[in-house]
């Protein structure tokens, strides 16, 4: 099952260890989900999920205030005393009072805080946690922003391309990951593409070798992550095959359960790959936007048909 260092998301949301001395590097998060506790504070511990980071906001704070210091060991003794919880963050850099300390350090709960507010915070680590926590598999292929399309390039090796993407990275597009893709899925309509940490923003290129993007053509030119949106397949010209000329039918691949639009490029000497691709990325992302040319080539034929039909019934 996939998990998370709570180190990481000390780092990524700049949290503060209010609890140095337990050690935070065995503590991991296993669900993108988080858990307000104010039920569990008033002595409800029906269906806790102690598993989620659990979050103590301005409402929870101001009524652990209004307890007494008995009532304060016994909730906080059976809050704390439940296996598994990750550990507690305070919003609003609200500071827990030393009986909760004291009982977090006996049951070696992590406490932290952070100075955003609950809503900004619980927005913004449960985007974190479900891109990390995603379902995740590795394709062979090319992933590029094209006109803020993302754009995965799929074919046999050696069909070009690398050779593809570095042309449209020329044309001022940007780069995600090339050779290996990391997929992830986000949601039921969302797959976030990403590149291993050791292959981020380098090309490879048969017969010059190892090119670093980055270094290159600035960081204008990579990205860390981008969704895919549409998926280019590469293949050899067949010229017995029937490849499709309108585009009226569209059709689909799928990754992790998840359909993605997908275009059949048939490779032959003299076409540009990188025109086409940018070509497509636009016209996926006009389709996006309400107009599709096929259709519109389809209603100008139909009504130029009827038009004259009409006129040989006259």
């Amino acid at each position: 099952m996939a998990s998370v260092k709570l180190t990481r998301v000390i780092e990524k949301m700049k949290l503060e260890n209010l609890t140095p001395d337990i050690d935070v590097t065995t503590h991991r998060i296993m669900l993108a989900e988080v858990n307000r506790p104010a039920l569990q504070l008033a002595g409800y511990f029906e269906h806790f999920d102690a598993t989620r980071l659990q979050i103590i906001g301005y409402v929870e704070y101001t009524y652990m205030e209004n307890m007494t210091d008995d009532e304060k060991r016994d909730i906080y003794d059976k809050l704390l005393s439940h296996e598994g919880i990750p550990c507690i963050v305070f919003s609003r850099e609200l500071q827990p009072d030393e009986i909760f300390l004291e009982i977090a350090r006996r049951y070696q709960v992590p406490v932290l805080s952070t100075n955003k507010s609950t809503s900004s915070f619980m927005a913004e680590i449960i985007r974190w946690l479900s891109v990390k926590l995603a379902p995740c598999i590795s394709v062979h292929g090319v992933l590029l922003d094209i006109y803020g399309i993302g754009v995965l390039i799929t074919g046999e090796s050696g069909i070009g391309k690398s050779e593809a993407a570095l042309e449209l990275i020329k044309r001022g597009h940007r780069l995600v990951t090339d050779d290996v893709v990391e997929l992830r899925k986000v949601s039921d309509d969302t797959l976030v593409g990403s590149a291993p940490d050791i292959t981020k923003h380098f090309i490879e290129l048969r017969g010059i070798g190892i090119v670093d993007v980055k270094a290159l053509f600035g960081a204008v030119a990579v990205m860390d992550t981008q969704q895919v949106n549409m998926v280019i397949r590469l293949e050899e010209w067949d010229k017995d095959r029937e490849y499709d000329r309108l585009g009226l039918e569209e059709s689909y691949t799928e990754y992790l359960g998840n359909k993605v639009i997908c275009y059949t490029l048939p490779i032959r000497p003299g076409r540009n790959l990188a025109v086409i691709c940018e070509s497509a990325a636009a016209n996926h992302r006009q389709k996006e936007m309400g107009y599709n040319a096929a259709q519109e080539l389809y209603k100008r034929v139909q009504n130029s048909l009827a038009k004259r039909r009409d006129e040989e019934d006259e």
